[in-house]
């Protein structure tokens, strides 16, 4: 379209110019030579009238020109042809004029008569075959041009949608072709991918391998902290195994983290009962669910995760208050709720603390918590086709809302 609308601006820009090139130039001292011979082959100026017509029909037939003669003052002397247009000799000048009946000229002759002449079968204009020389040009390159700019504009494309895929799938390559700038483009982004894809996998297996590794010095010093006399003061003791437990679930829920980043869809859907799911979890902290029972599909283990993390959620950061787990069907989604009565969030903070290692003020200041259990509650509802939000409770606190498809 670029190009199009290029050649046409310089088509009708020839046009223009061409024109009042033209029109500036059809008035030079050739019509004052014209007007001297007509002047030389038509009678004198007192002739009778008849002579002067016969004279004017020979130029006529000629010429091919339809002419007037005018005196002076401008009453007609003769006329051959068709009518010419309306004469004022207060405003004649020598020189080209464009009229309904096509282009005329007038000469004023050396006695100071007037001839106005009109071609019969006018002669087409220049800037016609011009403009129209002009018009096929461009249409040839148009025409040219089309082929090789949509195919440029496709590879860009597929480029385009390349890059897009890449963001969900790095393994995702785009097609090099030809051996152009965009060839280059897409090998260059090809050789960027594979980098990318190399380092994230690298940080992929050195974060599962130190998740793993450091399982096995925890395990020692549990066995080690079991060991322990009765001697050992009961609170270190405590303090020693609340350690472990913590340390241990920030590892699964890391190895869980990774093993996500890894999959690009779930690995297993079954039927998932979610108010008895959500019972059982309650179950091992002596809590209590309520509501409807929804069936849900996905991965058991995930959605357990799901529901554990926010307990443990509500559990650390709901103070000594009460913790509500409901389920309901909200016409074709399954709605889980766990509210606590702690503090709450401020509203600034409700989107951020889904994020990975993100931890409010206060939370940063106690050490509790690591910053991914919820932001794996946000990771897992949306692989299960859901989203998890935080709203304020009713009567103080924080609710935690998570929606899923219901089956």
């Amino acid at each position: 379209m670029t190009i199009l609308v290029v050649l046409a601006v310089f088509v009708g820009a020839v046009a223009v110019l061409w024109w009042v090139a033209e029109d500036e130039a059809r008035t030079p001292q050739y019509l004052d030579v014209a007007a001297e011979l007509t002047g030389a082959l038509l009678p004198e100026a007192d002739a009778p009238l008849a002579e002067q017509r016969k004279a004017l029909e020979a130029l006529h037939r000629k010429l091919r020109f339809d002419l007037a003669l005018y005196q002076k003052n401008g009453d007609m002397i003769a006329m051959a042809g068709r009518p010419p247009p309306r004469f004022d000799p207060g405003r004649a000048r020598t020189g080209w004029r464009r009229g309904p009946g096509g282009p005329n000229f007038t000469l004023h002759l050396p006695d100071g008569r007037w001839l106005v002449a009109r071609q019969v079968r006018e002669r087409p204009n220049p800037i016609f075959w011009v403009t129209a020389f002009l018009a096929l040009v461009a249409l040839a390159v148009a025409v040219g041009a089309y082929p090789i700019v949509r195919g440029l504009s496709r590879r860009l494309e597929r480029l385009k949608d390349g890059v897009e895929r890449f963001g969900s799938d790095l393994g995702a390559r785009v097609r090099v072709e030809g051996r152009d700038e965009v060839a280059a483009l897409a090998a260059s982004f090809n050789r960027s991918a594979q980098r990318i894809e190399e380092l994230v996998a690298a940080h992929r297996l050195l974060l599962a391998n130190c998740s793993h590794e450091l399982r096995t010095p925890l395990a020692r010093i549990a066995v080690a902290a079991s060991l322990l006399g009765d001697g050992a003061d009961p609170k270190t003791r405590q303090s020693l195994k609340q350690d472990i437990d913590e340390l241990d679930q920030l590892i699964e829920q890391i190895l869980l983290a990774s093993r996500l980043e890894a999959l690009p869809i779930l690995e297993q859907l079954e039927p998932v009962d979610l108010l008895a799911l959500v019972a059982e979890e309650a179950a091992r902290y002596d809590l209590g669910a309520t509501g409807t029972p929804v069936t849900v599909s996905g991965d058991r283990l995930l959605l357990r995760r799901l529901i554990r993390n926010l307990i443990e959620n509500a559990r650390r950061h709901g103070g000594d208050g009460p913790i509500s787990l409901s389920v309901e069907r909200a016409g074709e989604r399954a709605v889980l709720e766990v509210s606590d009565r702690g503090p709450g969030v401020p509203e600034a903070e409700r989107q951020r603390i889904f994020e990975p290692f993100y931890r409010p003020a206060g939370s940063r200041e106690s050490g509790r918590g690591s910053g991914l259990g919820l932001a794996l509650v946000l990771d897992i509802a949306r692989r299960h086709g859901g989203n998890a939000v935080c709203l304020a409770a009713d009567g103080g606190g924080s609710r935690f809302r998570v929606d899923l498809p219901a089956t």
